[in-house]
Order: C-alpha cells, then structure tokens, then sequence
C-alpha cells in the first residue's frame, strides 16, 4: 500500500510539539511493515536540508489575487520512507512555524492551503498514494479538496483519506470572507461542512469529508465527543462515531532509551539500575543544584508553561509543595506568569527549585533519566509522550487520568506490587497534591519503589502493534471509498 503523509512538521526538521514526533517515527514503522511511504512537509527556514533535490520544478496554485507558484523538493529517502518539501519561501521561510509570540501568523489560511493543493499536484507527478493520511488542521483541506475540487479528478479516484486529530483544541479558524481568496466554493460553506459560528473551520471540514478519522489515545477518541473535551465540534465527531478510532501514539526507543541514550551521563537498564544514581547526580549538576540533598526525590518537569498542561493547578500548589522534602526541576517556556512562578521558587528555595526557561532536547533527556518522577497534571492531554518516555526511563509519573495519560499509567498499588505510576481524576489542586503526596510516601519504601520503576521499564510502548492498528484503518478507509455511497452528511454542531 501506498501512503502519503501530509503535515506542518516533523522531526528532525521542524519541531512544535509530539506530532513532530509521530511523523518522524510512524513512516519508517510502516515501511518497515513493506508500505510504501512518503511524507510531505512545508520547507521551512528551520528545516536544514544538506543536499536537497528539486524534484517538481513548478506548481500553479490559483488564488483569487493572483497564481502562487511553488515546487517540492526531496531529502531523500531515509529509513525507507521518501521525504518531500514543499518550497515557497514568501509563505515558509520564517522565523516560526505558525506565528510570534504577538499571535498566529495572518495569513495561516493562505499559507496551509498553497500547501494542501501542493501536496495534491505534487502526488500527480511523484506517485498518487493509496491513502493520504493528513495531520490536523493544516492538512484538513487536502480530504475537502479531494472530495470537491478534485471530486472528477480520474488520477484520485479511489483514493481515502484519514485524518488524525492530535489536538482538537487548534481548529484553523478563519473569518468567512477567506473563502474567495482560496478559490473554494461557497458550496462549502454551510452548517454541514466549514461553517461554524459565522467562521470557516478547517478541522471540521477534514471531519466532514475524511474517509476515517483517528485520535492520538483510545480515551481521547471518546473525550472528544463530549462538550468538555470536544471545543465545539463534539457534535460533529459523534456524527462520525463509527468512523473514530483511537490509536496510541507510539514512541521511538532508539532516541529514547535508558540503555542507549547519548545525552545521559550514565546507561541504566531494568536489570541494572546503577546508572540512574549517576544519571540524577548529573541532572542536579546541570541545573546548578550541586549542593542539594542527593536522597531526596527529584520531581521532573518538560512541558509548555500553559493553563492547559495543568500549570494552574501547579501554581495553587507550588508554595504547599515547597515544604515537603523534594526537589523540583522544570524544563519549558510559556506563560509568563508561570515562567515568573518557577524563577521566584528558585529565588526562595535556591537548594530545591530550578527551572530552565527554555527548548533544551539534552537537558530533556537528562530530565527524563535523572528525575525519580515525572509530573503532568494536564487538563487534557490527547496523547502525551513524556509519560511514556518516562517509564522507560524508572521515572515514576504523576499524572491526570485524562487521555492518553490515562491510558498508558497504571495506579501503583503497593499491597499487589503492580501499577506504573500515580493518577488523580478530579482537576483540582487538592487532588494533584494528594496525588504527589502519595508518590512521596511510596518512595521512602525503595524495595518497593524499584519494582515500580520496573514495571514501568518493562512495558513497550514501541509502534510495532500501533503501526498494524493504522494498516487496519487504511484498508477500512480504502472500503469506505470505494463503497458506492459517500460518508453520511453530518448535522450542524448543537
């Protein structure tokens, strides 16, 4: 089978967030399964490309202004999987992906439709795919062009697609008046496909006309369609139930792996534990806490400085946590209020908090094999990678039972010696303190904290079963396309 990715990033070439991550690793998964893969990604300034390749010199794409001409070029293949870029630079040779801190980018609706179009006239000439499978809002238009613009086309008959939703929260909104511009019909914009509360909803439209859709957890495929989890569109998702798959996001172990990891001072493994002392030794040395007790619990954090990864709930609890015997280190950028909230911790206890404002991927990873726990208290979380990256490592997590946090942490139970992690369900700072509070009595039994470390060490979290899970959901989406009537029209968001 042939698939064609589409997406606003990958790692190693651009990176925002974990769906750099899953493109940079479900490929190579498929193509070792025998699939034929290629990704196609935006060239942006940050995607260094050693010797790059123009492979299609030109693509006309028709705006109501004027023609934008583009081309793709290729990094080659790597691991199996053939890697394109989409090349405009007025539109992709910024300083950020999306937009500044001052806010997105105006012009994001033109920019991600140049590439959806690129993608699909790019596919013509370097392989029509099976199945493309696009990423979020910013590729959502590839499944609405195929199913309207290019719905005649003979190259793309037969051709699914599925969309996989990482975060339902980022739906690529946009005033109606943008429609023109892009040169897609009015026809599309009503209450059963972009339209949606007086905007144009890019994410929607790809819900609407996707072939298959699927989420980053089991969890979060079922929290979407509800009015606390689905930001508007869990009507939508629930007209589309029978076509929602959940699908845990997997994790690449050759980055990330106690045992061959090359940003740590030390490898460690579930048989031999040694190197986790040397490894937390070295994460105090790196956050300039030389001095600070070495027995005491260190209590890790990587993440975005935001609301929505539980930082709220951080902030009521911080100045409670601080009289506990524990050490914190936190890895991040984001609000400011909660950056200021780490800096005057340090200020106030110098020996005990830490915080590295900043995108660091050693020290991450330095975090990750030093710290004895892990904490992410989200308030909703679709997947999360951290958590898992953390039980490979013996870092214990804290988490929300939300999402794919709840699908991937087992409660530690001492009395049966099984569980990962520790869990608390209610959103409020009572419940997470109760929550580390109880991981801090676990860790003063260390016979009994290192099978817990264990546990968690031992369970594979790897794409060798997820990847199967998604060939499942091509060949439905492949029976969907070829069925002799189109997917059902979908009512209007309550």
């Amino acid at each position: 089978m042939h698939i064609a990715f589409a997406a606003s990033e990958c790692v190693p070439y651009a990176k925002t967030g974990g769906l750099a991550d899953v493109i940079g690793s479900l490929p190579r998964a498929l193509a070792a399964l025998g699939h034929q893969v290629s990704v196609y990604l935006p060239r942006y300034r940050q995607a260094k490309l050693s010797e790059p390749q123009t492979v299609v010199r030109s693509i006309t794409v028709p705006f109501d202004d004027q023609y934008r001409f583009c081309s793709i070029v290729t990094a080659g293949n790597i691991a199996g999987v053939r890697i394109y870029f989409v090349d405009y630079p007025p539109y992709f040779d910024r300083e950020n992906l999306y937009g500044t801190s001052a806010g997105d980018y105006a012009d994001n609706a033109e920019r991600f439709t140049l590439f959806c179009r690129a993608v699909i006239e790019g596919a013509k000439i370097l392989g029509v795919p099976h199945i493309f499978h696009c990423h979020d809002w910013q590729t959502s238009l590839i499944p609405v062009l195929l199913r309207s613009i290019y719905a005649d086309d003979p190259a793309f008959r037969g051709v699914a697609s599925v969309l996989t939703i990482h975060n339902v929260g980022y739906q690529g909104l946009f005033p109606s008046e943008i429609l023109p511009l892009l040169q897609l019909p009015w026809d599309l914009y009503t209450m059963s496909h972009l339209e949606f509360y007086g905007q144009v909803n890019m994410l929607k439209g790809g819900i609407v006309d996707a072939d298959h859709i699927t989420t980053v957890s089991k969890k979060y495929s079922q929290e979407i369609q509800t009015a606390e989890y689905g930001f508007g569109l869990e009507g939508v998702l629930r007209a589309r139930a029978a076509t929602v798959t959940g699908i845990l996001n997997g994790v690449d172990y050759d980055e990330w792996s106690p045992q061959t990891d090359r940003y740590i001072a030390a490898k460690f493994s579930p048989d031999n534990l040694l190197g986790k002392a040397k490894c937390k030794q070295d994460l105090l040395t790196a956050f300039d806490l030389e001095n600070a007790n070495p027995k005491l619990p260190v209590l890790g954090i990587v993440s975005r400085f935001a609301a929505q990864k539980g930082f709220d709930l951080i902030a009521q609890d911080m100045d409670r946590l601080a009289r506990e015997e524990i050490i914190v280190v936190a890895l991040g950028t984001g609000d400011k209020i909660y950056e200021e909230m780490f800096q005057r911790l340090h200020r106030q206890f110098p020996a005990r908090f830490a915080a590295r404002i900043a995108y660091d991927n050693a020290l991450a990873h330095k975090i990750e094999a030093g710290a004895d726990m892990f904490l992410m208290p989200s308030r909703y979380e679709p997947c999360g990678l951290n958590q898992i990256y953390s039980l490979k490592y013996g870092t214990v997590p804290i988490v929300r039972a939300t999402g794919g946090l709840d699908d991937t942490v087992e409660s530690w139970d001492a009395r049966t010696g099984k569980g990962t992690g520790f869990k608390f369900v209610e959103y409020t700072g009572e419940a997470l303190l109760a929550a580390i509070k109880s991981a801090l009595v676990a860790f003063r039994d260390q016979s009994s904290w290192q099978v817990l470390m264990r546990n968690g060490m031992s369970k594979d979290f790897s794409w060798n079963v997820e990847a199967r899970e998604y060939v499942k959901v091509y060949e439905r989406a492949r029976q969907l396309r070829s069925a002799p009537t189109p997917p059902a029209v979908v009512p209007a968001p309550a």
